[in-house]
């Protein structure tokens, strides 16, 4: 029979457990490995989870992490407004800033469309796309949209799904859609991709053209 641990410990254990990516016996490993450390550590990785879940929030502008209205990226006067990098999470925009070869703006869906999941296009930030892409068509601003969404069936779904919706904005001219190139494998995400792999992707991104089968 195994010995039980006292409730505390053992909650710590299960929190741990639902965790992506972190099993029992690494769950069990945090936690005495936190039971080890001084009072002085354990407040200020307390004082850390704190930080997380009451100081940041989604930036207006594109959705990325921030701790104000605005995030870095979007309130740093030196990025290149005519560019907007589509990602699904905030884990892929610091993936593409850690390559250092992409100086534009980012948007992040929130995730990537998934009808299995019940998750379609309100469930993502796809809408505040659109509008931010016709508010910049409106005042005459070219932009490119950068869709560099995971090359899963799922990311390569929402990407043409974007694509469609702003497919009506292009007449104006003002407005260019291209994808990543294919630097990246199927089915790997970008988060985990190193630096030159990330830079190739970017550099050799393709045009996107949506055939209109309505006609």
């Amino acid at each position: 029979m195994s010995a039980k641990l006292p409730e505390p410990v053992q909650n710590l254990i299960d929190a741990f457990s639902r965790l992506p990516g972190i099993g029992p016996k690494m769950a069990a490993r945090l936690t005495f490995h936190l039971l080890q450390r001084s009072q002085f550590d354990v407040n200020r990785f307390i004082g850390a989870l704190e930080g997380v879940q009451q100081g940041l929030r989604p930036c207006e502008e594109c959705g990325h992490i921030s701790t104000d209205t605005l995030c870095t990226i979007c309130s740093d006067t030196g990025r290149n407004t005519d560019q907007i990098c589509v990602v699904e999470g905030s884990l892929d925009v610091i993936a593409l800033e850690k390559a250092g070869s992409y100086r534009g703006l980012y948007h992040v869906l929130g995730g990537v469309l998934s009808p299995m999941d019940g998750i379609g296009p309100d469930q993502l930030r796809i809408a505040l796309l659109v509008h931010r892409i016709e508010a910049r068509v409106g005042k005459g601003e070219g932009t490119e949209v950068i869709l560099a969404t995971n090359p899963s069936l799922e990311g390569e779904a929402t990407a043409s799904y974007i694509s469609q919706q702003l497919q009506s904005l292009t007449d104006s001219n003002l407005l260019t859609i291209s994808r990543i190139a294919r630097g990246l494998p199927m089915g790997s995400d970008i988060e985990y991709a190193d630096p030159t792999t990330l830079a190739r992707a970017l550099e050799g991104r393709n045009s996107v053209h949506y055939a209109d089968h309505s006609r």
